[in-house]
């Protein structure tokens, strides 16, 4: 009997040891200084742009937070505002959907609120898929995926995003992968700007000192979790 015991106890722990908690932070991570924006069971630490209370066209349930598809929610933002960091974000859509993560998002002088956004779209069947600047992991409508091999999950599976910007120079990533990497402000930044929707921003688009994170809804159903970040000077 005692054998059989040990057996069922080691598999057990073994499990235990493999199954990755959501929305937590590892201890290597805590002592990195990461922060968690999202806790799994709350709207805690986001507020509307205007600076209401979430909607409840978003909800937060079995540890992911979602846009419901009709919920008219809109966009989210963190209380906080970031400048140099690291934002790791899982998002998982619907068939269809459209959405982003947008960071440095502030009131512009002219333009209104704008951030820039990392693009989050089924290339496949949304409406949005015909420029590529417009696709997943790109900076939307201002400089498309710079690799040709992008690994991305279909709808109904979860992927990865982390977006990095220090000292103005900004990375995207997808599933472990880095896929475009540019410089606020430099010469190819702003030729793309400048042929982009936002050319008549004041500031220039994108060269804001620091902004909140947007969460968007954009009308399909999309949903977060594990939403961290690492900041520095």
């Amino acid at each position: 009997m005692k054998k059989p015991l040990c057996l069922i106890v080691s598999c057990t722990l073994l499990s235990l040891a493999g199954f990755s908690q959501e929305n937590t932070l590892t201890a290597k991570e805590k002592k990195q200084g990461w922060t968690l924006l999202f806790d799994g069971t709350s709207t805690n630490g986001f507020t509307t742009p205007g600076g209401k209370p979430v909607p409840a066209g978003w909800q937060v349930k079995d540890g992911s937070l979602t846009a419901i598809k009709g919920g008219k929610g809109g966009d989210i933002i963190t209380t906080g505002e970031y400048s140099n960091f690291e934002l790791s974000v899982d998002y998982n859509i619907e068939p269809g959907c459209n959405s982003g993560v947008k960071y440095f998002f502030t009131k512009y002088e002219k333009g209104g609120n704008l951030g820039m956004e990392y693009q989050i779209l089924d290339d496949a069947l949304a409406e949005d898929n015909k420029l590529e600047n417009h696709r997943v992991g790109s900076f939307y409508d201002v400089m498309p995926v710079a690799v040709p091999d992008k690994k991305v999950n279909p709808p109904g599976q979860w992927n990865t995003i982390r977006i990095v910007s220090k000292k103005g120079k900004v990375e995207h990533w997808l599933n472990g992968k880095k896929i475009l990497s540019f410089t606020r402000g430099d010469a190819a930044f702003s030729a793309a700007v400048a042929k982009s929707k936002f050319s008549k921003a004041e500031p220039a688009f994108g060269t804001v000192e620091k902004g909140h994170i947007l969460l968007q809804e954009h009308g399909g159903q999309v949903s977060f979790r594990n939403i961290k970040i690492l900041t520095s000077k």
